[in-house]
């Protein structure tokens, strides 16, 4: 496939990287013509081993070679654009990363609560998230420490959101996840013999490192919004609310620090 050298941002092809918003790209109306956007080799790369599809590649002149080749050679079919530092630059407005690489694909499948659960022991359940950065890093942690499945509230970010793609370095293609309906994940987690916990803010609950909880061989952790938290209808569904102990004059972490500590204080021994 010849490469195309890009001069303005008008082309048709470029309109996926410049001209479409993250809502636009993932076509609530009609997910099966929905794309997603992949940024850097190594996620390009994971998407690509996850079984993803492009459509084109963008990508500086300079990376052509090394890791571009490399791409290209797994996708020889796919349209490449690409130009010099400067033009791109002076495109888009910004000076490009050393690395710039990035992938237009097709949403793969949307998965199903069920094959989330079917296999995992440990899952994390995700109420109204919605910094695409916070999600990103919680599929990191989630892959890293042995969390085997992600669940999501519709009122959560997009796990395939630009900036959540390229914060968890490909983890979104490796953890099973599904959005929930709006009845919510709790009883059906439940059903399928999870032990429910709620990581809050209570002074009279579990901390997280009693060691009463990994007596369960199957948690759920529910992890709230970053500014109030789960809410008390989720709250008071859970079987147990824990906290993770806090130095004097500290109260919280940041939702995405306090997944990885979870994750790691309750993994499978």
């Amino acid at each position: 496939m010849p490469v195309l050298e890009i001069a303005d941002l008008s082309a048709p092809e470029a309109a996926p990287y410049f001209h479409l918003t993250d809502a636009q790209l993932r076509s609530r109306q009609t997910p099966e013509k929905g794309l997603f956007i992949a940024e850097g080799p190594k996620v390009v790369l994971s998407a690509l081993g996850a079984g993803c599809q492009p459509i084109s590649l963008l990508m500086r002149r300079k990376m052509l070679t090394g890791p571009g080749a490399e791409i290209r050679a797994l996708c020889p079919d796919v349209p490449v654009l690409t130009g010099d530092d400067d033009t791109l630059a002076a495109l888009t407005g910004f000076r490009l990363q050393r690395s710039w690489v990035l992938c237009a694909m097709k949403r793969p499948p949307m998965g199903t609560p069920e094959r989330v659960m079917a296999s995992a022991r440990r899952v994390a359940l995700l109420e109204g998230i919605t910094e695409p950065s916070n999600v990103g890093a919680i599929f990191r942690s989630a892959a890293a420490l042995g969390c085997g499945g992600i669940l999501l509230s519709p009122t959560c970010c997009d796990p395939l959101h630009r900036r959540a793609v390229r914060v968890c370095m490909g983890a979104v293609f490796q953890v099973p996840w599904a959005f929930t309906g709006a009845d919510g994940a709790l009883p059906m987690l439940k059903a399928a013999g999870f032990r429910v916990l709620g990581l809050a803010l209570r002074e009279n609950c579990l901390t997280l490192d009693d060691p009463a909880l990994l007596a369960w061989d199957k948690i759920a952790l529910c992890l709230g919004t970053e500014d109030t938290g789960l809410t008390e209808q989720t709250l008071d569904q859970c079987d147990d609310i824990v906290r993770i102990p806090m130095a004097a004059g500290i109260d919280s972490l940041n939702v995405a620090a306090a997944s990885a500590v979870a994750f790691w204080q309750l993994r499978v021994r």
